[in-house]
């Protein structure tokens, strides 16, 4: 179940692969080429590694003009060098509407490692990003979303989580997934069955990006949040008191969304401390990990 595959070269080297690509979720193609290079940077990033060397996956209509892949490109090529990664090539073809993303590859310690199944009875969790992001992208195709909203949930999505990887070196994480198609729940979810945990969150703290509400409580629902809800089914405990709102936002799947790390709460500090160094946000205690009820979810 975890974010990327790991294939062990020899004693003191392990190969970090992963590959991702999607249609646009803005209108810009240079912001949808640096949201697409974070997301397929970001499976690397959830492994607690560093990102090596990148190739790009394009599809691209014929009958759009030629400046649209150019930005494209130069999107994806500028959040490959944020990262500190190079950009060593790539494959184009001909499809009826454009997609970009990349295959990463990532080459690290073997002792760097920080897998999704490694979470701890008494932890605590921390999630980096705020959610959201397929119910604006929802909004952002119907039109409706407000130039604000639209720039701000594009940020999020163009945001490396590279500072939250070394955040969470330096405190020894136990375990983290990057939160992305199955929504925060259903990556959640498979963190505490693979970990053989289970979750207790705390509704009131999770982050959402602002206007989020707005758009949810009009029924800009995304297909996917109705599929990570049936993906999701008899695991998912939760208090009527939980808004609809924002249980639908729990559902929501998110493009290039933030890590959920599970630490232990005496290396919190670290953490933070490490998020502030680096002139970061610092990110919401969402929850903490329980030792009863392996492989679910407990939302109060």
């Amino acid at each position: 179940m975890d974010d990327a595959a790991v294939v062990r070269l020899d004693d003191h080297r392990v190969l970090v692969q992963t590959v991702d690509f999607f249609t646009p979720v803005v209108d810009d193609p240079y912001m949808f080429g640096q949201i697409a290079a974070a997301n397929a940077l970001s499976d690397v990033y959830a492994m607690g590694c560093e990102p090596f060397t990148a190739m790009n996956i394009i599809g691209f209509p014929s009958c759009l003009e030629f400046w649209v892949l150019e930005d494209i490109l130069r999107g994806g090529l500028e959040k490959v060098k944020e990262a500190g990664a190079l950009l060593v090539g790539g494959h184009s073809i001909e499809t009826p509407e454009p997609l970009f993303g990349m295959a990463v590859t990532g080459i690290a310690d073997p002792g760097m490692i920080i897998a999704n199944s490694g979470a701890k009875s008494g932890d605590l969790l921390v999630l980096t990003k705020p959610l959201g992001t397929g119910i604006m992208a929802t909004a952002i195709k119907g039109e409706i979303i407000q130039k604000e909203h639209m720039d701000r949930t594009a940020q999020w999505m163009a945001k490396l989580n590279k500072e939250a990887a070394v955040a969470m070196r330096k405190a020894g994480a136990t375990g983290c997934t990057d939160i992305t198609g199955f929504g925060f729940l259903g990556h959640a979810l498979e963190m505490a069955t693979a970990s053989s945990v289970s979750m207790h969150i705390a509704a009131e703290a999770i982050p959402v990006i602002e206007g989020t509400r707005e758009y949810a409580e009009m029924g800009l629902v995304p297909a996917g949040s109705y599929r990570n809800r049936k993906y999701t089914e008899g695991r998912i405990m939760k208090k009527t008191s939980v808004p609809e709102y924002l249980d639908d936002i729990l559902y929501d799947p998110q493009t290039s969304g933030g890590l959920l790390i599970s630490v232990n709460p005496k290396k919190l500090d670290i953490l933070m401390d490490s998020f502030r160094a680096a002139g970061e946000e610092l990110p919401p205690v969402v929850g903490e990990v329980g030792p009863a009820d392996p492989g679910r979810i407990f939302i109060e």
